[in-house]
């Protein structure tokens, strides 16, 4: 398979010339960013400083540094806004990092991220050239770094696996801790080198070779955060083969979706995992899965196993011979050394489904060399990584977070990484401070919603927020509470889609605002929109779209190209469209004020409005229903389902259960509604839209903020529903 995009299994049509319209000047597009507005406010501070004053407008809630050793300054007296209502409706405070931090940091100024930045957007080729130059290749690539839009690096060959593993070895990091391993219950601990955990992906590497497995094949993993899931994408990779991470909490029916849709040669999953004190049954679920893809004419010829004893021995375990094959039985009798399989950097790498604005779910597609130096580059940068961190990031790998910010980005850059198999409340809401506390982790990457209790947490350095955008409330708590005022804190804004962070703080670089994701990384160029797709310069709100490409991009929707530009490219011609709103304040900051389609981000794990909708519908008692996204202080948003019953149905709340149970069964726990809201009816347009606008407003109660229902088929709909809401 020569391209992602052009040839082979993973084949879709080319890419068309994207980003052709309304393109400016790189140093007009830098002006709009106010990037320069920065540089003034920290020059500004450095001379107030000097004579110790903070007096100016655009600081007057911070006092001198000298006072504030962290370089925090007073945060209390911000005024939180709500995310997607408005802008903030005075000035913000701006945290500085301290003269320590800054001097030590990658980019320690906002004078160097804007000559950085600049370069990055005038000589992208000269800039990302530069930076890929740094791993291994073993084919150099034989045209521009950027050519035809989305081909990054083409004509090069190298392996993600290689610069993640071998290299550091060559390096001489071979006997650096590459995963430290916490189990579900506490006391269950393992490690693994970068000499050891190579020799585990070489094992695992030459048996999916001996069993079939080709460069282009996709295999299915569908396994718990235990050393193997990382080990599984790594070995894929170095053989050339497409990897898809599934996250095992999605249902049979999920699973099945996935399977049928990219016919693996191989699912890999084990007998079962803890969450919690709960035993769930992973390889029940992939057989059943299994089972209903062999309906659809999709058969699996193996089901790799890894037995996880800390949850269920194998006697106990359902078996199917000749399928079914023990991890531990066959994969280490093979040799801990497995030939390199040198791909074209638009190979494709690895397949990930997220939730889309339709029930049906996509399959996005990345490739191989313009991800491995973005997810490499922006970890590196965001979190202002050092040698001697040790990184925790708490998502799952069947997510893409745990894709570029687990595996790939930390350990391109050879970094000690802490893998979790459990819950961050089990068994109390310390275990993850206890954690932190246990292996001295400096860079934290998590959604902030962590209770803090008898824990140091000294040894934290920098903290990430990843999942929703944080309110500045929930920042400060963040900032003040768990980092003790003197971590800055990388509040990172990104997709699936676009494989790593596009706007995101850098910790030593520039001062930040509370909930802000401040400004563009390098080579991102972030334009806002209104709704007839012209750019809006200075202080605004709109539709958050990018211009011009990124080496981390995805390539196409599997199997559905027309898809890939419909959603992508054509809303506003000539731009990437995020899906999301964005307002941009006086001083260039971002602030993203959350999607403007029906995707709800639960702790980080995007599900579309449309699918849970499909499963409520499913059940036999449910005539219709509409779900909505609300502020949930936990997982950040939380699924407000309404649902209409066929008629002469009763509300029950058996039937409350089992409508949830349902939405369990068909997409997985993570998906079920919080709250399942009776509806006599839906508010409706008079051409059948439902006013969703109304029903967030009813869910989070804001019962006097509902505007104007007059054009709404049956207004007398939105008293009904007011007069069920506690029901």
């Amino acid at each position: 398979m020569q391209s992602a995009v052009s040839n082979g299994k993973f084949a879709g049509s080319r890419v068309p010339l994207l980003f052709l319209n309304n393109k400016k000047s790189p140093e007009r597009r830098i002006t709009s960013a106010s990037t320069s507005c920065v540089c003034s406010i920290w020059n500004n501070f450095l001379y107030k400083r000097r004579i110790r004053m903070a007096t100016d407008h655009k600081l007057r809630y911070v006092t001198s540094m000298l006072e504030f050793p962290s370089g925090a300054g007073k945060i209390s007296a911000l005024n939180a806004i709500i995310l997607g209502e408005a802008l903030a409706s005075e000035e913000n405070d701006l945290v500085f990092p301290s003269d320590d931090f800054a001097r030590q940091a990658h980019v320690s100024s906002p004078q160097q991220y804007f000559e950085m930045y600049k370069r990055s957007v005038e000589d992208p080729d000269g800039f990302w050239s530069d930076i890929a130059s740094q791993f291994y290749w073993k084919k150099k690539w034989d045209q521009p770094a950027c050519s035809e839009n989305f081909d990054w690096f083409k004509g090069g060959l190298t392996n993600i696996c290689y610069n993640c593993l071998d290299r550091n070895i060559v390096s001489g990091n071979g006997d650096k801790i590459a995963i430290y391993w916490e189990g579900n219950d506490p006391g269950f601990q393992d490690s693994l080198t970068y000499s050891q955990l190579l020799d585990r992906v070489c094992q695992l590497s030459n048996y999916l070779k001996d069993v079939g497995v080709k460069k282009g094949d996709a295999v299915v993993i569908y396994l718990p955060m235990l050393m193997e899931l990382p080990i599984a994408m790594l070995a894929c990779a170095r053989i050339g083969a497409v990897h898809s991470v599934v996250f095992a909490g999605f249902s049979s029916e999920s699973l099945a979706q996935r399977i049928i849709d990219c016919k693996p040669k191989v699912v890999i999953t084990c007998n079962a995992v803890k969450r919690g004190a709960k035993v769930i049954h992973l390889k029940d679920i992939v057989d059943t899965a299994l089972a209903e893809s062999a309906k659809n004419g999709i058969s699996v010829d193996v089901c790799l196993t890894y037995e996880n004893q800390i949850a269920l021995k194998r006697e106990g375990t359902k078996w199917k011979e000749g399928k079914d094959v023990w991890w531990q039985d066959l994969v280490p009798k093979y040799p801990t050394t497995c030939e390199v399989e040198w791909v074209d950097a638009e190979d494709p790498l690895f397949l990930l489904y997220t939730s889309g604005s339709t029930g049906k779910p996509k399959g996005v597609l990345h490739t191989t060399g313009g991800y491995m130096v973005y997810s490499a580059t922006t970890f590196k940068y965001a979190f202002d990584y050092k040698p001697s961190d040790v990184y925790w990031c708490t998502a799952d790998c069947g997510w893409i977070t745990g894709h570029s910010y687990v595996t790939y980005g930390p350990m391109l850059n050879g970094a000690s990484v802490v893998v979790f198999e459990g819950a961050p409340t089990y068994p109390d809401a310390g275990r993850c401070w206890d954690i932190v506390d246990k292996f001295k982790v400096t860079l934290f990457y998590t959604a902030p919603t962590l209770h803090v209790t008898r824990y140091s947490r000294k040894s934290l350095r920098v903290l990430g927020s990843v999942g929703e955008p944080i309110n500045p409330s929930a920042w400060r708590w963040f900032f003040n509470v768990v980092g003790d005022s003197r971590c800055p804190i990388s509040d990172t804004w990104w997709q699936t889609e676009t494989g790593g962070f596009m706007i995101t703080p850098l910790p030593g670089a520039w001062p930040q605002k509370p909930g802000s994701a401040t400004f563009p990384f390098f080579g991102v160029q972030p334009v806002i929109v209104d709704e007839k797709g012209v750019e809006i310069e200075g202080e605004c709100s709109g539709y958050l779209c990018i211009k011009n490409s990124w080496p981390g991009a995805f390539r196409t929707l599997y199997g559905d190209h027309e898809r890939y530009e419909t959603t992508y490219f054509k809303p506003f011609a000539g731009y990437y469209f995020t899906g999301d709103g964005c307002s941009r304040d006086k001083d260039g900051y971002h602030w993203l004020t959350g999607r403007v389609d029906d995707v709800i981000n639960v702790s980080g794990h995007r599900i579309g409005t449309a699918e849970v909708e499909s499963a409520l519908v499913s059940h036999p008692k449910c005539a219709e229903a509409a779900v909505v996204g609300v502020e949930h202080e936990v997982k950040g948003q939380g699924i407000y389902a309404f649902v209409t019953l066929v008629e002469g149905e009763p509300y029950s709340e058996e039937l409350r259960k089992s409508l949830t149970f349902t939405v369990r069964k068909q997409i997985g726990a993570f998906a079920a509604p919080d709250k399942i809201h009776w509806a006599p009816g839906l508010p409706k347009t008079r051409s059948g839209k439902i006013m969703r606008r109304i029903l967030r407003k009813i869910a989070s109660k804001q019962f006097d903020e509902l505007g104007d229902t007059s054009t709404l088929a049956e207004p007398n709909v939105v008293e009904q529903l007011i007069e069920l809401a506690d029901r």
